[in-house]
């Protein structure tokens, strides 16, 4: 099944069933129902042949929302879950945006926590207007009415939902209607239900950006600096004209790169490496790897923000020097790339009124006003349809919108009259692309002769992924960059006097949330310091954490909560040579037991047990999949991955030397899922803070050696 919906298609294929029900929201959030000139941004079309089609608002990266999102409609509705069919919604920043962003996009893990009661009202009012027409047309009280797989039956009536459209167009739908009781689920929480995307996505059939094909279409890559921020001085293309399919090359109109197009990929591909270029590099980042560090390090020493309220890193210098005891450590994280399976892509077209892009977008609302402002439309005239993306984990979110821009660019020196697909390979990504950012903690614990902790001088230096940028107004406060920090100052465990001191790294190197953000390193840092703490009281790690929790704080219940149920999950036995570590983040709460075995200076994780807290778990068997995923993501990065610069250059390039975890290195999973009915929450992303700490503090029960500095590669340790 191919997802590939345009907003003049998806209304032209709606208008032209005239006894289609479109039930969604009007402009002031209310449901509302009837044929689609009627509604403003309909989320479920039931045609005439009873066909239900759940228009899903947030793309699909293989996180899961296109099930996720149709499984609470279909739910509702009492739908055959086979035949129920998705689309991606059209581009429309008001009518389909994020409640939590206040935009259309995807991300931070909201998909389902934000689109839950949509989706949830939109089926309910569905079936209840389905079910008022067919009490109408069958004379029969609507509450004899039953609906089992999209078949209704009162009586001896029974009939699909088709036969009952042209009359529920004509009613009026109540203003709250009445949502199932969870014990009347029969998806919802269902344990083995077949994902949408999984049939199209085995068979070839779901389009990707990658497989997008227009007819007259050109291809398009870039030559780009070597260093970041490096400009064109000049470039001379006499070699690239000698290869087959070579068409032109120009400089971008902000000079960041060379544009080089050619009648197919490979074509395209060794054009640019046949061009010869001069850079222009007297802005551009030219330091090392080591120097950076060095410099993160000379920040921390003066922090430039406090991230904490009330209590500065100042005013514990008392309380620190006083002390008896402390725990210090300092933690380096490398810059890591985003690297996923399917590299950047996308296509933009010309249309009668402007411009179509094909893309797996993951913020229709960025890309939108980007296209319009750098092709000088306006926005009515851009039009974006979304397919589906090959991973993302952030990469596809910039808020620059940053090869959509290159994109536009593109087309815009061909005269916007050419259809052209851009293509980033896996090197321009890796080497030029956006990375998480590197960062430096130092802590700094008091503690008293029982260990007890007195005060926490906690400190963290990284460069910004807000600071400077169009989010930097609505998302920092009081010069606080909070994705830097976030997981320290918030931290659930109470910890008296804790000061959070921040600083920025300035450079030219393109940074961006990576999948779960701040947290990869904060939870990191937070859990490796806990399992030290827990090491000088001789006290069980686990056994610590619940220590500094109060039950009777909701969150806090939670996270105990989970931390029980992973202990229990692997049998925890105090003094067990294990590691262990949770993390509360995106509102979700896991904890993880990592078994480890060793062999000289070579390590293999046997097996994670893995505890979530998610609120309602609206599909189990994705979030098992999330969990798993989530892990061994967290596992190739903290195994060997990092970016790493020389004068300025990135040293790695593809798989080969940056290399994703093997499947041989992946380890057994078991995942516990709290039963709960709190209100559903994030699962892409929450898996990976905890699984490194949990890691790394089972290496150190095995072999005493603490592990600070990441890829555990530098610490000697290689995994198999």
């Amino acid at each position: 099944m191919s997802i590939q919906v345009t907003r003049r298609s998806f209304l032209k294929a709606t208008a032209a069933s005239a006894a289609s029900l479109v039930i969604g929201f009007n402009s002031k959030g209310l449901i509302a129902a009837g044929r689609e000139q009627a509604v403003l941004n309909p989320f479920v079309r039931i045609d005439s042949s009873g066909v239900v089609t759940v228009i899903v608002k947030h793309f699909e990266m293989g996180q899961g929302t296109t099930t996720g999102l149709t499984t609470l409609i279909a739910d509702e509705m009492d739908a055959d879950w086979a035949s129920v069919k998705i689309e991606f919604a059209p581009s429309d920043n008001e009518k389909y945006k994020n409640l939590f962003f206040g935009s259309q996009g995807t991300g931070g893990s909201t998909a389902i926590a934000n689109s839950y009661m949509q989706y949830r009202k939109a089926g309910a009012t569905a079936r209840d207007l389905l079910v008022r027409a067919a009490a109408k047309t069958w004379g029969v009280d609507e509450e004899s009415i039953i609906i089992e797989n999209g078949v209704m039956r009162s009586g001896s009536h029974s009939a699909g939902f088709g036969g009952f459209i042209e009359i529920a167009t004509r009613l009026e739908p109540v203003a709250e209607p009445m949502l199932k009781s969870a014990e009347d689920f029969k998806l919802i929480g269902k344990l083995k239900l077949p994902r949408k995307d999984s049939h199209a996505k085995t068979n070839g059939t779901a389009t990707f950006a990658m497989d997008v094909q227009l007819p007259g279409m050109v291809y398009a890559v870039i030559l780009r600096s070597p260093k970041f921020a490096g400009t064109v001085k000049s470039f001379d293309d006499a070699e690239a004209k000698k290869v087959v399919g070579f068409i032109s090359a120009q400089t971008l109109p902000n000079n960041a790169g060379v544009a080089v197009y050619a009648k197919n990929t490979w074509a395209a591909l060794q054009s640019r490496k046949a061009i010869k270029a001069e850079w222009d590099f007297s802005k551009a980042e030219t330091r090392s790897t080591d120097e950076m560090i060095q410099q993160h390090r000379e920040l921390i020493k003066n922090p430039q923000f406090q991230a904490a309220k009330g209590i500065t890193t100042d005013s514990l210098q008392p309380l620190l020097a006083a002390a008896g005891k402390t725990i210090e450590a300092e933690f380096t994280f490398p810059f890591l790339a985003h690297a996923p399976m399917e590299p950047l892509v996308c296509v933009i077209e010309p249309t009668e009124k402007g411009v179509r892009l094909h893309d797996g977008c993951q913020f229709p609302a960025l890309a939108h006003g980007a296209l319009a402002q750098v092709l000088g439309l306006k926005p009515e005239q851009v039009e974006i349809n979304t397919v589906y993306a090959g991973g993302s984990f952030g990469r596809r979110a910039t808020p620059v919108a940053d090869y959509q821009v290159e994109a536009a660019m593109v087309f815009a020196l061909l005269g916007q009259k050419t259809p052209v697909k851009m293509l980033w390979s896996r090197e321009d990504d890796i080497q030029g692309g956006f990375y998480r950012p590197m960062s430096v903690h130092s802590a700094k614990i008091a503690v008293d002769d029982n260990g007890a902790i007195l005060a926490w001088d906690h400190r963290t230096a990284s460069k910004s992924i807000i600071k400077g940028g169009p989010f930097e107004k609505a998302l920092m406060h009081d010069g606080v960059d909070h994705t830097m920090v976030e997981g320290v100052p918030d931290t659930l465990y109470n910890i008296p006097q804790l000061a959070v001191g921040l600083s920025y790294f300035e450079s030219p190197v393109t940074v961006l949330w990576w999948r779960s953000v701040g947290h990869t390193h904060t939870a990191y840092a937070m859990e490796s310091l806990l399992d030290m703490l827990a090491f000088e009281k001789a006290q069980d790690p686990i056994e610590l954490r619940l220590s500094m929790l109060d039950k009777s704080e909701i969150k806090q219940r939670r996270m105990a909560g989970v931390i029980e149920s992973a202990r229990d999950l692997s049998a925890w036995q105090r003094g067990q040579k294990r590691g262990f570590a949770c993390h509360y983040s995106f509102s979700t709460y896991v904890a993880v037991v990592a078994d480890v075995s060793m062999d000289g200076n070579k390590a293999h994780v046997d097996k994670l047990f893995i505890a979530v807290d998610c609120g309602v778990a609206v599909n189990p068997d994705v979030i098992r999949a999330q969990m798993e995923g989530g892990a061994g993501f967290a596992l190739g990065a903290i195994v060997r991955n990092e970016i790493t610069f020389k004068d300025g250059e990135v040293e790695q390039s593809n798989f080969p030397n940056y290399a994703p975890l093997r499947i041989q290195e992946m380890p057994e999973i078991e995942v516990s899922i709290i039963q709960s009915d709190e209100a559903p929450t994030g699962v892409g992303e929450p898996a990976v803070p905890p699984t490194g700490p949990a890691v790394a503090n089972a290496i150190f029960a095995l072999t005493g050696k603490r592990i600070t500095e990441l890829p555990f590669s530098k610490s000697g340790i290689n995994f198999v």
